[in-house]
Protein backbone atom coordinates (compact mmCIF):
# COMPACT_ATOMS: atom_id res chain seq x y z
CA UNK A 1 0.00 0.00 0.00
CA UNK A 2 1.66 3.05 -0.49
CA UNK A 3 0.72 6.10 2.36
CA UNK A 4 -2.78 7.53 1.51
CA UNK A 5 -4.53 4.59 0.35
CA UNK A 6 -6.99 2.17 1.05
CA UNK A 7 -6.50 -1.49 0.98
CA UNK A 8 -8.61 -1.61 -1.91
CA UNK A 9 -7.31 1.22 -3.91
CA UNK A 10 -3.86 -0.64 -3.24
CA UNK A 11 -5.68 -3.89 -4.45
CA UNK A 12 -7.18 -2.65 -7.73
CA UNK A 13 -3.65 -0.47 -8.39
CA UNK A 14 -1.67 -3.60 -7.87
CA UNK A 15 -3.60 -5.23 -10.56
CA UNK A 16 -3.40 -3.25 -12.83
CA UNK A 17 -0.01 -2.69 -12.65
CA UNK A 18 0.95 -6.13 -12.89
CA UNK A 19 -1.64 -7.85 -15.63
CA UNK A 20 -3.00 -4.60 -17.20
CA UNK A 21 -6.68 -5.03 -16.16
CA UNK A 22 -9.40 -2.34 -14.73
CA UNK A 23 -10.96 -3.96 -11.67
CA UNK A 24 -13.45 -3.42 -8.98
CA UNK A 25 -13.06 -5.34 -5.45
CA UNK A 26 -15.95 -7.42 -5.10
CA UNK A 27 -15.09 -9.17 -1.78
CA UNK A 28 -13.05 -10.87 0.44
CA UNK A 29 -11.41 -14.53 -0.27
CA UNK A 30 -9.51 -14.61 2.68
CA UNK A 31 -6.51 -13.82 4.22
CA UNK A 32 -3.35 -16.24 4.23
CA UNK A 33 -0.27 -16.36 7.11
CA UNK A 34 2.20 -19.33 7.80
CA UNK A 35 4.16 -18.49 10.76
CA UNK A 36 7.28 -21.12 9.42
CA UNK A 37 7.25 -18.65 6.16
CA UNK A 38 10.06 -15.70 7.15
CA UNK A 39 11.89 -14.18 4.81
CA UNK A 40 15.44 -12.70 5.90
CA UNK A 41 16.31 -9.54 3.57
CA UNK A 42 20.31 -9.62 3.79
CA UNK A 43 20.54 -6.00 2.42
CA UNK A 44 19.32 -4.82 5.85
CA UNK A 45 19.28 -7.72 7.98
CA UNK A 46 15.40 -7.21 8.58
CA UNK A 47 13.60 -10.32 9.32
CA UNK A 48 9.54 -10.53 7.63
CA UNK A 49 6.75 -12.63 8.57
CA UNK A 50 4.58 -12.02 5.47
CA UNK A 51 1.07 -11.97 5.09
CA UNK A 52 -1.36 -12.09 1.94
CA UNK A 53 -4.82 -10.78 1.83
CA UNK A 54 -6.87 -12.02 -1.31
CA UNK A 55 -9.52 -10.93 -3.07
CA UNK A 56 -12.72 -11.40 -4.92
CA UNK A 57 -12.58 -8.69 -8.08
CA UNK A 58 -14.30 -8.17 -11.22
CA UNK A 59 -12.55 -6.95 -14.57
CA UNK A 60 -14.07 -3.58 -16.00
CA UNK A 61 -11.42 -2.80 -18.72
CA UNK A 62 -7.78 -3.02 -20.00
CA UNK A 63 -6.13 -5.46 -21.30
CA UNK A 64 -3.86 -8.47 -20.14
CA UNK A 65 -0.23 -7.24 -20.15
CA UNK A 66 2.54 -8.28 -18.67
CA UNK A 67 4.88 -6.17 -16.27
CA UNK A 68 8.23 -6.31 -14.49
CA UNK A 69 5.93 -8.12 -12.03
CA UNK A 70 4.63 -10.38 -14.12
CA UNK A 71 6.34 -12.84 -17.02
CA UNK A 72 2.47 -13.63 -18.80
CA UNK A 73 -1.15 -12.68 -17.92
CA UNK A 74 -3.94 -14.63 -19.69
CA UNK A 75 -7.42 -15.78 -18.84
CA UNK A 76 -7.97 -19.25 -18.14
CA UNK A 77 -10.64 -21.70 -17.62
CA UNK A 78 -12.10 -22.69 -14.81
CA UNK A 79 -11.73 -25.98 -15.99
CA UNK A 80 -7.83 -25.93 -17.14
CA UNK A 81 -6.52 -24.70 -13.86
CA UNK A 82 -5.16 -28.07 -12.86
CA UNK A 83 -3.04 -27.50 -16.26
CA UNK A 84 -1.01 -25.57 -14.22
CA UNK A 85 2.56 -25.42 -12.13
CA UNK A 86 2.06 -23.55 -9.10
CA UNK A 87 3.19 -23.45 -5.30
CA UNK A 88 1.15 -25.28 -3.00
CA UNK A 89 0.14 -22.19 -1.16
CA UNK A 90 -1.42 -20.44 -4.51
CA UNK A 91 -3.09 -23.07 -5.37
CA UNK A 92 -5.16 -23.52 -2.17
CA UNK A 93 -6.05 -19.49 -2.36
CA UNK A 94 -7.52 -19.91 -6.05
CA UNK A 95 -9.57 -23.32 -4.77
CA UNK A 96 -11.03 -20.94 -1.74
CA UNK A 97 -11.88 -18.06 -4.47
CA UNK A 98 -13.49 -20.88 -6.88
CA UNK A 99 -15.48 -22.26 -3.88
CA UNK A 100 -16.96 -19.52 -3.45
CA UNK A 101 -18.23 -19.07 0.48
CA UNK A 102 -19.52 -16.23 2.14
CA UNK A 103 -17.10 -16.54 4.94
CA UNK A 104 -13.62 -15.26 4.26
CA UNK A 105 -11.13 -17.84 4.47
CA UNK A 106 -8.54 -16.62 7.84
CA UNK A 107 -5.32 -18.52 8.56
Amino acid sequence: MDIGESISQAAIREVKEESGIDCEIAGLVGIYTDPKHVIFYTSNGEARQEFSVVFRAEARGGKPTASTESSEVLWVRRTRIDDYRMEPSMRLRISHYMESSPTPHIA
